[in-house]
């Protein structure tokens, strides 16, 4: 009887002895972060000589300058009194930038977590004029996939994450020898950055001057206030004064809320399951109006008259494999309805101008409808060998950017465009 009472009891101690014991050094490639300092990050930016064009991202227009985004990097500066000759005047190094507005003589730009004003009265010396620190999310920057990221290393105290590095790591992996191995897991923020930060602006309306932004925006301004779209959240920013500039109002948008446009005091929203309204009377306090939904995807909106025009693509992420454009009867704000749909290979930005609509279907290039009857239009022109991104409308040419620069075009006609000039990305 002593033998079995000895033989249960180390069966009951053994467990422990073997989890103490039992442990497995992994050795695995995992991308750890490099930091700026946030003392760097908030060194007084101002602007330099013109750089050229690696990477562009979004573009932003008012009066006769043209900024372009370098992803990232900062914004380039560009005077377009001839559309002909467009001519480079400086480059403002801007850590973290994606996007940019202007109200008056402003430039507000996203720096990671800080909103930036830039004085822009003498293009030549843009300087700082005010900061407001932490208005935007803690962002991470995308990786090429190649590698899972080491979140044990990841610490908001060091900085702002500006790249990857990849390195090799072991770690002691504490396991469960009965039955079944337990591993850390390395992609448990992975998902979280993919694609990385995006804060886009348009052009808006108001009793201000202010500049004009494409429709993969994120940002508008309207009077005071500059509206900020981060992850459902819209953040409302009073800008009134570059020195004090304060988030004032923070609200939940519906639908997985992505772009914004800005349309006769209506707050446009496209998200990945639907197109959302909110009206400005009070524009501390925006108030839902109506929703319309669609399938899962990626949707820019413009507004013209009636309609409101969205593009639904594919990929990064978007949840479906469905490229179109939708026609949206807006008559009725209480009750949008989905009036036509036209079949594209993968639309990103659009714009509409009078009777013109222009689609920009990514490596497919630039597309020009007949939009005098929004609900039976036809491409009329296709612009082939670019690869079309966002596209912005003015008086005396079209401004389209892409991957391989930015693309001046003048407007012949409903079925003709003219190309004007090119400032293309250094290879």
């Amino acid at each position: 009887m002593k033998v079995i009472y000895r033989f249960l009891l180390l069966l009951l101690i053994f467990p422990f002895f073997t989890a103490c014991q039992d442990k497995i050094i992994q050795e695995q490639t995992l991308y750890e972060p490099v930091y700026l300092s946030y003392q760097d990050l908030r060194k007084p930016i101002q602007s330099s000589p013109p750089d050229t064009l690696q990477k562009p991202g979004k573009i932003y227009v008012k009066d006769q300058l043209i900024f372009i985004n370098e992803y990232l990097k900062g914004i380039h500066v560009i005077d377009n009194t001839d559309p002909a000759h467009p001519v480079p005047v400086a480059f403002i190094a801007i850590p973290g930038n994606v996007d940019m507005a202007v109200r008056n003589n402003i430039l507000y730009a996203d720096s990671y977590m800080d909103l930036v004003a830039l004085d822009i009265s003498d293009p030549h010396h843009i300087m700082e004029k005010g900061r407001a620190k932490n208005i935007f999310p803690y962002i991470l920057p995308a990786t090429d996939g190649k590698y899972p990221i080491d979140n044990l290393k990841v610490d908001q105290d060091k900085g702002v994450v500006i790249r990857w590095k990849a390195q090799k790591v072991r770690r002691e992996i504490h396991v469960n020898p009965n039955p079944w191995p337990i591993y850390f897991n390395y992609d448990g923020i992975k998902a979280s950055v993919n694609g990385g930060p995006a804060f886009l602006f348009n052009g808006g309306e108001g009793g201000v001057s202010v500049g004009t932004g494409g429709s993969m925006a994120r940002f508008t301004i309207y009077d005071n206030w500059l509206y900020a779209l981060t992850n459902n959240q819209l953040k409302i920013i009073r800008i009134n004064d570059p020195g004090a500039m304060t988030k004032e109002n923070e609200i939940w948008v519906r639908n997985g809320a992505e772009t914004i446009f800005q349309h006769d005091g209506k707050l446009f929203f496209g998200a990945r399951s639907g197109m959302s309204i909110y009206g400005l009377e009070d524009p501390l306090n925006p108030v839902f109006i109506s929703t319309i939904t669609h399938i899962q995807s990626c949707d820019p909106v413009v507004v013209q008259g009636d309609y409101a025009y969205v593009t639904l693509y594919a990929g990064n992420g978007c949840g479906s494999d469905v490229n179109r454009l939708d026609v949206i009867d807006i008559s009725d704000l209480f009750h949008p309805l989905l009036r036509k749909s036209y079949i594209f290979f993968n639309p990103h930005g659009l714009a509409v101008a009078d009777t013109a609509l222009f689609v920009c279907d990514g490596e497919y290039g630039l597309k020009m409808m007949d939009a005098r009857d929004p609900l039976n239009m036809h491409v009329k022109a296709v612009y082939s060998g670019v690869h079309a991104y966002d596209v912005i409308p003015l008086s005396a040419s079209l401004l389209m950017i892409g991957e391989d620069g930015l693309f001046q075009y003048r407007i012949e006609s409903l079925s003709q465009i003219k190309l004007l000039s090119t400032i293309p990305v250094e290879k």
